[in-house]
């Protein structure tokens, strides 16, 4: 039986039963690693991509939304996400070569393919740059889950999301002008293109920031975590769509809301039950959308088209290719001599490598509009090279790593970090033991039985846990580095407990951060 009574309910259905599939699709294909044990190698977004390919085949279509809507379905979650989970301490250091990477990295894609699709391939100069500006987002998701799982380190890992996160807000804005200039074609004028460029980011930056400080403030008084999940979710939308109604740029506002909300709780002492409760919601979140682009970029495939523009194609993975060496290698030797940074050869190359496009050049492809003459051709070269990064960069990272000697020892580390929980937890009980004496419904006999058993199991941990620091010296820096975290968590959890009480209005700055840099 029914209750749908208009058209209107009809399509409402049908775009929910199309959700509950792609959902559906999604889980499948996360759980195949578990069925095949050697697909455990291959990316997640990776196998999303086969799985909507292998659907368009059968002509299974998942989802048609209209251009207009692709950016401002998708980008703010994963926008915000990815600003939320960076600390600031760690992109601090690494951003003026994150940033040369991020913006002279969008300028040098989008001349370059659109340079070699023009002069190689004979396409219009309009179609060929926005090719090359669709393909100037780096997008870092597919292979920053690889590095932490392989431990490629911690540094690479903040080059690579800093890069990213700031990549995409100046791809995106050089996208828009492209648009612009494409339906109203206008003379170019490079005075006038910088100015604009100047106030849709400071207009991104003024508003994401200031909303950023509300919802930080509001979300530290509140102590239910779906308040705190529902805040951000809207401040991510809000934000976006509040920032392109004042003409500035969307993709820069979300980010820097987020980049405040996540590090302004970081610093005043989110409690880290609360905190895990976000990183799960926002987790689930970008699974959610990543299925949906990923499976859109398999399943809004026209095989004939691909073939058709195979050619073209090969041009603009090799204007890719090419010109991202030049960004890495070129910025990385300026900062190396400048700033002295000091990125190793070693590292560069991993960048190099590892600069796959994904979710934002899936995008902003299919946002562009129907009017827009070659729109076909440009969709069907950018997912082109998007398939090539995922396909061959994205499954030879590891190797890369590999070969390159770039792989930190992760398992040693949690063998190290387990002995330390076990450690903790056998401290626990033994004081707890001690403290209850006379006062727990067992005999006395079997509670010194047990405590003694927890004190022989503490000796022999302390023992393991010198012997592997004694065999191990880099657990040394290690160790440390987990030792502060500890000392700051502490010390943000008294912080907010006052706060969350009323008896402080904002949580005073860390004091022990001074101690670690002294």
């Amino acid at each position: 039986m029914s209750f749908l009574t208009s058209a209107t309910d009809v399509a409402i259905e049908k775009d929910l039963k199309q959700f509950l599939f792609i959902l559906l699709v999604a889980l499948s294909a996360a759980g195949l690693p578990k069925i095949f044990p050697r697909l455990r190698q291959v990316p997640y977004t990776l196998l999303l991509v086969i799985v909507g390919l292998g659907l368009a085949l059968v002509d299974v279509r998942l989802l048609d939304l209209s251009p207009g809507m692709i950016l401002m379905v998708f980008l703010p979650p994963l926008l915000f996400e990815a600003a939320w989970n960076m600390r600031w301490s760690e992109l601090k250091e690494e951003l003026l070569p994150s940033s040369l990477y991020a913006i002279g990295g969008v300028v040098l894609s989008i001349v370059a393919v659109g340079w070699a699709l023009h002069e190689f391939a004979h396409i219009p100069w309009m179609t060929s740059l926005l090719v090359g500006a669709c393909l100037s987002a780096t997008d870092s998701a597919a292979v920053i889950g690889l590095f932490r799982d392989v431990g490629a380190g911690a540094r690479l890992t903040t080059l690579l999301e800093g890069e990213s996160l700031l990549n995409d807000g100046a791809s995106v804005v050089a996208f828009g002008v492209l648009v612009e200039l494409a339906i109203d074609p206008q003379p170019f004028q490079l005075s006038t293109t910088i100015l604009r460029f100047v106030v849709v980011t400071g207009i991104g930056l003024g508003i994401g920031g200031l909303i950023g400080i509300c919802v930080a403030f509001l979300t530290q008084r509140y102590e239910l975590s779906w308040v705190e999940q529902s805040l951000t979710l809207v401040t991510a939308y809000g934000t976006y769509l509040l920032v392109e109604e004042l003409g500035g740029s969307g993709v820069i506002g979300v980010v820097t809301a987020g980049l405040v909300i996540g590090n302004f709780s970081a610093q005043t002492g989110t409690l880290p039950v609360k905190r895990s409760t976000m990183i799960e919601f926002w987790e689930f979140a970008v699974f959610f959308v990543n299925s949906i682009l990923f499976l859109l970029l398999g399943d809004q495939i026209h095989l004939p088209n691909l073939v058709q523009n195979i050619g073209t194609t090969s041009v603009a993975i090799a204007a890719v290719v090419v010109s991202r060496a030049v960004a890495v290698y070129g910025f990385s030797a300026l900062t190396n001599w400048v700033a002295n940074t000091a990125i190793p050869w070693r590292e560069q190359t991993v960048l190099w490598w590892s600069g796959l496009r994904g979710s934002v050049s899936i995008s902003l492809a299919l946002s562009i509009p129907i009017v827009v003459l070659g729109r076909e051709e440009i969709i069907a070269n950018s997912f082109g090279v998007v398939w090539f990064t995922l396909l061959v960069q994205g499954l030879t990272v590891k190797l890369l790593l590999e070969s390159l000697n770039l792989l930190d020892d992760q398992s040693l580390q949690q063998a190290y970090l387990e002995l330390i929980a076990r450690r903790d937890a056998l401290r626990h009980i033994s004081a707890y033991l001690t403290a209850s004496s006379g006062q727990l419904i067992i005999s006395p006999a079997l509670q010194k039985s047990q405590l003694e058993f927890a004190q022989q199991q503490l000796e022999q941990l302390a023992t393991d846990i010198q012997y592997m620091q004694e065999q191990h010296p880099q657990l040394q820096a290690f160790s440390i580095q987990q030792h502060q975290k500890e000392l700051l968590a502490i010390e943000a959890g008294i912080y907010t407990k006052f706060v969350q009480a009323g008896l402080l209005k904002n949580s005073p700055l860390t004091i022990m951060q001074k101690a670690f840099e002294g």
